[in-house]
């Protein structure tokens, strides 16, 4: 049967977030070079708040949601943005690339494994060795770059701070569902953002104020537009559009197409030829990604969530 055109939309803008984000770690390397993590995210998170609250405007909809939702719109916010940022930058800080490559790339796993506690979807076994296979994929294409592998004590806290990052974000992607049903989209990223924004200023106020604005290059503050326009502001908004239409398990296995766009970026962008390993691995996650997206299982529900009941 052919698929209706808001799931091929909806497949096509989950292909650009990945595009987004495998553009995104080379934009972030380059960032990185004259900026603190914590400066930059105190930058960028703003940006994204501002583009966030002009799609909202002369909209007729509530600008806040239900007082007894707010208790979790306020955790989401938390957890999806303050404490995953902080873990995201203090745990690739503490371990080797490959390693934080592949722990983030268990993120559609433990959503499987969310989903199926929270009652929200009951994945196929077609669905669960898709999301598998990206994994595997994922590792041929961190293997094939050559990247050190060192799963040791040295490493260790930084491991954890990678799982727990990616357990964090797996909970954003679930929690986050009874309300998006019930508000859309747009307004919950907004609302999370609205959350997290503040935390990260205040948190990485200090970085910036010792850090010369002036002095950085025009380059620099295009990356930080970016980092913050497109990888957080469009690219959450896309994530919490796939979860409401595509349901929570196939839009997070969308997640590990991102190397393969890393890879099609570093290739053109930096003359990086991808060895043969990693051309496997990005095949094998075509391939996962495809079996998980067309299989058929229990995928969003038509009714209205709410976030009091079954979300």
């Amino acid at each position: 049967m052919t698929a209706p055109r808001s799931e091929i939309a909806t497949d096509l803008s989950l292909v650009a977030l990945a595009a987004i984000w495998g553009i995104n770690f080379s934009v972030m390397k380059v960032l990185l070079v004259e900026l603190d993590p914590l400066a930059l995210n105190a930058l960028r998170f703003p940006l994204a708040v501002a583009a966030l609250a002009l799609l909202l405007r002369g909209d007729a909809q509530p600008t806040l949601p239900d007082r007894e939702d707010l208790p979790r719109i306020v955790l989401l916010g938390v957890l999806g943005n303050v404490v995953y940022q902080l873990c995201f930058v203090f745990g690739i800080d503490g371990t080797q690339a490959g390693n934080a490559s592949l722990l983030l790339s268990t993120t559609p796993v433990w959503t499987v494994l969310l989903s199926g506690l929270a009652g929200h979807e009951r994945p196929t076994p077609a669905v669960v060795v898709g999301v598998l296979g990206t994994v595997v994929g994922m590792t041929f294409v961190v293997l094939g770059r050559g990247d050190a592998l060192s799963l040791t004590s040295a490493t260790l806290r930084g491991d954890l701070l990678m799982v727990l990052a990616s357990i964090l974000w797996s909970f954003y992607t679930v929690g986050g569902r009874g309300a998006v049903a019930k508000y859309g989209p747009v307004r919950m990223t907004a609302w999370t953002l609205w959350v997290g924004t503040p935390c990260l200023v205040a948190i990485g106020l200090p970085s910036v104020m010792r850090t010369d604005l002036a002095s950085l290059s025009l380059g620099t503050w295009l990356g930080v537009t970016y980092a913050g326009l497109l990888s957080i502001g469009l690219a959450y908004l896309i994530w919490y559009r796939g979860v409401q239409r595509l349901g929570n398990t196939k839009t997070a296995a969308y997640s590990n197409l991102v190397p393969v766009a890393a890879l099609i970026t570093a290739w053109v962008w930096l003359g990086e030829v991808p060895t043969r390993v990693q051309l496997l691995g990005a095949t094998i996650i075509l391939i996962g990604l495809t079996v998980a997206r067309l299989a058929q299982s229990p995928g969003p529900s038509s009714r209205r969530w709410r976030i009091s009941g079954n979300s």
